[in-house]
């Protein structure tokens, strides 16, 4: 794997000189416009430019099963969009031949704004998230020189890829990773009720409120800002011994045992089941993990262990508040948008 993320980088490199300066999008549709209050964005738009071409070929790869080994699995399967692109059908999701996987399936949206992916940050850029997929036995079992060549043979491909990158003459696998990430830069979830609140639209219920409150005291350390995560990679009590070590399994250190990414909370209440191995199937058995069932470990995150006592100190009425206030972030429009 490592080799074939460099030689990507290489070329990605080599691409970025041939970037488009024609791109006009006069409506501004298929242009990244985040509120003012979301982080800044980390992928390198000068390298990729989106246009409505580009994300319109990427949205086709994305629902295509012909990248998976067997033609029968497509990036949607296990990110489904009524749901915040997560998967609501399996746990783990069910890749190539009906084989497993191991992890749950992340939600797909506001990638914009990470430089680090799946649920251990084995990935580090944008367009090398399909190349984990495409070639994980137990996903689509592919590899990204055969997609290219199926690319290659079909009869809508090769005039698609011209119009998105009209500097080719025939599709290579670079541009395959350009044009799925034009698609998932685009895929923003900002209109909850709770950005509807920050706009001044609406106001919450006096419930709702207190659920903010409650989460800032009590959540919003790991948790954080307008994406509800500080990007960071955390132990959160799950178990004392690690069938999957997570962040370790990158960084070689046992000072990362246990520790998978933060979460972002937008559209949570979507995107059950929970945990990097969906172990929990509503948020209130999650909320009462850290109310009750805590484990210690030696890397436990130090927010989980304050002053001698295991797990987050929360009434049965500050569940139901939190849960409230975690309703405010599920974004309808963004589930619905016919151009996703």
């Amino acid at each position: 794997m490592k080799k074939v993320i460099l030689f990507f980088s290489l070329a990605l490199n080599l691409l970025s000189a041939c970037k488009r300066d024609d791109v006009v999008d006069e409506d501004n549709t298929y242009t990244l416009s985040p509120p003012s209050y979301f982080p800044s964005v980390l992928y390198p738009l000068e390298n990729n430019p989106i246009s409505k071409e580009g994300f319109e070929l990427g949205k086709k790869l994305f629902n295509d099963p012909r990248l998976s080994i067997d033609n029968s699995v497509a990036c949607s399967n296990c990110h489904v969009k009524a749901v915040a692109f997560t998967d609501p059908q399996h746990n783990p999701s069910v890749g190539v031949f009906e084989q497993s996987g191991t992890r749950n399936a992340p939600m797909i949206a506001n990638m914009a704004f990470q430089s680090e992916f799946l649920l251990d940050g084995g990935v580090s850029h944008l367009d090398f998230i399909p190349v984990f997929a495409i070639e994980n036995k137990k996903e689509m079992g592919e590899t990204i020189s055969n997609v290219v060549v199926k690319l290659n043979r079909t009869a809508d491909y090769p005039a698609l890829f011209k119009a998105a990158f009209a500097e080719i003459d025939t599709i290579t696998s670079p541009y395959m990773l350009k044009a799925i990430s034009q698609y998932m830069l685009l895929l923003i979830s900002d209109n909850a009720k709770y950005d509807q609140m920050l706009r001044g639209e609406i106001a919450f219920s006096e419930e709702e409120l207190q659920g903010q409150t409650i989460f800032n005291e009590k959540c919003a350390t790991c948790h954080a800002g307008a994406l509800f995560t500080n990007h960071q990679f955390i132990n959160n009590g799950l178990d004392t011994t690690f069938a999957d070590i997570g962040r370790a399994l990158i960084t070689e250190t046992n000072d990362d045992l246990g520790k998978f990414k933060v979460p972002s909370l937008r559209n949570s209440m979507l995107t059950a089941p929970y945990m990097h191995d969906g172990r929990f199937k509503t948020i209130r058995e999650v909320l009462d993990h850290y109310r009750f069932h805590v484990k210690n470990s030696p890397t436990l995150a130090n927010e989980l262990h304050k002053s001698g006592q295991l797990g987050i100190s929360l009434t049965d009425e500050e569940v139901d508040n939190i849960i409230l206030f975690l309703e405010t972030l599920t974004d309808y429009e963004f589930i619905a948008n016919p151009k996703f």
